[in-house]
């Protein structure tokens, strides 16, 4: 790990992925490697011994939410979990006032909610790193964890084809989108037209792309678009906040279905060479309400519970990139 590109991360926020440089993200994912093998050890830090983070969650969430407490937790740091009900913000108290509160008494923010100006409100007043847990416009912790989880499969990232099947317009799939941009990776993006990403996130996305030597990719077939892809990832049809919209978008999204047919058109399950990934929580089989009406939505149970989904390692990894990011951020990556 470059000890230069620790120090420049040090103090510095991450509202979205293209914040970071290929630098900044290898440097981050080899020290997130680092810090799961110590932990695998049951080998634990002091990097953030003294140190308070506030996790304040206008969104709930599993894997985010116990990922930034124990990442915490396993550095030495305290760690205080707020939720729209524990807080004024942008309430009572505006989030300028709050994020000026919350600055004096916290070391970090890990923040979840709706809104990306937000974060970027928080950030800017508070005086300390703020890192998106999840807005609805980005979603960078969850990238780097879906990168780290590809890198450890394939034992590098640039050259691979990612494919992103379902809603490609949402958080998930927009940092994703950059994220592999920024690493080199060949990025399809496979959605129906009305779910299509803006003009001019496509046009930042090529942009990065041409100058790594990768390319992005807008398509409507999954069929065409799977061939030859490494990495076969997707995503809930319904976001959070958008029910109201479930039963025209679960129309809309069932030819996007993650199934065995559409693995064996990748071409490369024979070699075990793709990998299925899902940020979770995800409609596979007959546990929720939902499926037990509807059945199987973007992924069906034979592909989520097969050897090639990584969906828990990737889950798991959540712990590992988060904490490499607070390390990073609130020390310069000193262990």
């Amino acid at each position: 790990m470059n000890a230069n590109t620790g120090k420049a991360l040090k103090g510095r926020s991450l509202l979205k992925i293209d914040d970071l440089s290929e630098k900044e993200i290898i440097y981050l994912l080899d020290l997130a490697d680092h810090l799961k093998e110590r932990k695998k050890r049951q080998v634990y830090g002091n990097s953030l011994q003294h140190k308070n983070i506030a996790l304040i969650f206008e969104k709930p969430s599993t894997r985010t939410r116990s990922a930034g407490m124990i990442a915490a937790f396993d550095e030495g740091a305290g760690a205080e979990y707020m939720d729209a009900n524990d807080l004024h913000l942008g309430k009572k108290e505006s989030v300028k006032d709050s994020a000026r509160v919350l600055g004096r008494m916290y070391d970090g923010i890990l923040f979840r909610g709706f809104k990306q100006e937000t974060a970027e409100v928080l950030a800017k007043h508070a005086g300390i790193p703020v890192w998106n847990g999840l807005t609805d416009d980005e979603h960078p912790t969850q990238t780097l964890a879906d990168l780290m989880t590809a890198r450890e499969y394939f034992h590098g990232l640039k050259g691979l084809k990612f494919v992103y099947l379902g809603d490609g317009r949402n958080n998930v799939c927009l940092s994703l989108m950059m994220g592999c941009a920024q690493m080199g990776m060949d990025f399809v993006d496979c959605t129906p037209p009305e779910l299509v990403p803006a003009a001019q996130i496509i046009t930042k996305a090529r942009e990065i792309a041409a100058k790594r030597g990768c390319s992005l990719e807008i398509s409507h077939d999954p069929k065409t678009a799977v061939k030859g892809a490494h990495v076969i990832y997707t995503d809930v049809w319904v976001s959070m906040g958008e029910e109201k919209k479930a039963a025209d978008r679960l129309k809309l999204l069932r030819p996007y279905q993650v199934n065995m047919e559409l693995m064996r058109a990748t071409g490369r399950l024979k070699n075990d060479g793709v990998i299925f990934l899902h940020c979770l929580p995800a409609f596979h089989n007959n546990d929720t309400s939902v499926t037990a009406q509807c059945g199987a939505l973007e992924v069906t149970d034979d592909v989520f519970e097969a050897p090639f989904s990584k969906v828990f390692e990737q889950a798991e990894n959540r712990l590992h990139t988060i904490k490499a990011v607070m390390v990073a951020t609130l020390t310069g990556g000193g262990q």
